[in-house]
């Protein structure tokens, strides 16, 4: 019961948080310089880290799925099964949790470290709001740059799955990147995309309401970085789900596989 308690004392108290950073928004002035700094910071820098896990994934996939398409004779469609599944579903939800490991420890980290040492008390005392200063740029950086990695590793994803489908099926990669054309459709990008706006979101705000909540000195922000990457990594993998759903139900509503 306390568990219950506390999950719904915190969705409450992240709420508020989120209200608070729409008001902020709406404020003059925009503090572009922190968002651009925060967008190099935490996105910039996660690249190579997203790059090589969906490169090898894609590798990886292409590797297995070619011996059991094989079974059914199928094995020429190893770059269709490899951009859909990517772009679909593994290049956003890896992406996701490679940003909350990452990111969203490092952004509790840094907010817990913060409020333990009293900075973000001066902050207030000065008249400056941290929802501004320090939430609203992390937040933004991470909705804009984690989109544009996702886009960035689905395409190594499918650049390591073609290696593979050359060097070892020995298929050309003419036909292979054809397959990939034939029955990869915009809908999936849209789709795959779409979903890391809410993962981004979630990664952001949880993140930053650990970071500002946290107690209890150095071991209080030990115990907040792993909340926040537990809870950022049930976030994604939950919300995944019902966002698949959402999107499934739109294509179908929108003119189908096609849009």
């Amino acid at each position: 019961m306390s568990f219950l308690a506390g999950l719904i004392r915190a969705v409450g108290d992240v709420t508020v948080l989120t209200g608070a950073c729409l008001r902020e928004l709406l404020r003059r002035p925009f503090e572009w310089a922190l968002i651009s700094e925060q967008m190099f910071r935490l996105g910039v820098r996660s690249m190579p880290l997203v790059g090589l896990t969906i490169a090898f994934t894609g590798a990886v996939m292409a590797l297995q799925v070619s011996y059991t398409l094989a079974a059914y004779g199928a094995k020429l469609y190893v770059g269709s099964f490899v951009a859909v599944t990517l772009i679909k579903e593994l290049g956003p939800v890896l992406t996701a949790v490679m940003f909350a490991a990452r990111v969203g420890a490092g952004i509790t980290a840094e907010l817990g470290s913060m409020n333990v040492t009293e900075q973000i008390d001066a902050l207030r005392a000065l008249g400056a709001s941290p929802v501004k200063k320090l939430v609203l740029p992390r937040l933004a950086a991470l909705m804009v740059m984690v989109p544009i990695l996702t886009m960035i590793g689905d395409l190594l994803g499918i650049l390591g799955g073609m290696y593979v489908a050359v060097a070892e099926i020995e298929q050309g990669a003419g036909y292979y990147w054809s397959k990939v054309r034939e029955f990869l459709v915009l809908g999936d990008l849209l789709s795959g995309v779409g979903k890391t706006f809410f993962f981004a979101f979630f990664i952001g705000i949880i993140a930053c309401y650990n970071g500002l909540n946290t107690r209890g000195g150095a071991s209080g922000v030990g115990r907040a970085t792993t909340n926040t990457v537990v809870a950022a990594s049930i976030a994604i993998f939950t919300s995944n789900f019902f966002l698949a759903k959402l999107f499934l139900v739109l294509q179908s509503a929108f003119g189908g596989a096609s849009w």
